[in-house]
């Protein structure tokens, strides 16, 4: 369960991004978290992981407050941004870092998923006796380091992933296997945090949908899976009746 208490937080005195702002998600699923620009969803994000710290409030992640930092949350917490730096080393070199603080990492995973992103081979890289692509992160394009921080974030197995645009610079294809390569990553007990624009790459992947603005929570419902959903009609409905005070 994740849940956010009255968080207060700006990026200087002057302003509040968000302003006593309660949240709460109590069962797994997919969720999408939707706002205008400027709304403070990629600042809840980090608020979240505890790379941000609120002036007031709490943010807690099966009852242990985020952020504290503690190893065995940590642990269970990845974060997606929307822009992010690789190193220029091999992808098993990085996996030797990173895969400690994961305890429960699943390299085979992260290569079936890379598999349906057709990353193997990317650039001419090959696998090595134990399978891994030798992919040399530093030479890939944007939307390639895409694909492979989303599948390492799925293999990690934590309780808790957010994801901040995962869809921008990908392409069209590329948007499609993200959403069955998220399908087939996640695991049954996991919160998959999505905060997008891109709608209508996410529409049909999502469980739950969270629509924020001016620090209020417009709508926090479960999709009904049985109906299709236009999220831009549900986004564009739900600020008209917060304008208008329905």
């Amino acid at each position: 369960m994740l849940k956010i208490e009255n968080i207060t937080y700006g990026y200087n005195a002057m302003h509040n991004v968000l302003e006593n702002f309660s949240l709460s998600y109590e069962e797994p699923g997919i969720y999408g978290l939707l706002g205008k620009n400027g709304t403070g969803k990629s600042t809840l994000l980090y608020l979240i992981m505890g790379l941000l710290r609120p002036k007031q409030g709490e943010i807690t992640l099966n009852g242990a407050n985020t952020q504290k930092r503690l190893p065995e949350t940590l642990q269970e917490m990845f974060i997606v941004p929307e822009e992010y730096n690789l190193p220029s080393i091999p992808l098993p070199d990085y996996l030797k870092v990173l895969r400690p603080f994961y305890p429960n990492f699943d390299e085979q995973l992260m290569v079936e998923l890379l598999d349906m992103f057709d990353m193997l081979n990317v650039n001419g890289a090959t696998l090595d006796a134990n399978g891994m692509p030798q992919i040399n992160l530093g030479a890939l394009s944007m939307g390639q380091k895409k694909k492979v921080y989303m599948c390492i974030a799925l293999a990690a197995r934590t309780k808790l992933l957010l994801m901040d645009e995962p869809t921008n610079g990908l392409d069209i294809p590329s948007k499609s296997q993200f959403r069955k390569v998220v399908a087939q990553g996640m695991r049954d007990d996991q919160i998959v945090v999505i905060s997008t624009h891109q709608v209508r790459d996410v529409e049909t992947l999502l469980d739950h949908v969270t629509i924020i603005e001016q620090n209020a929570v417009l709508l926090n419902e479960r999709m009904n899976m049985e109906e299709p959903v236009n999220l831009e009609e549900l986004f564009i409905q739900a600020l008209t009746k917060a304008q208008i005070g329905g």
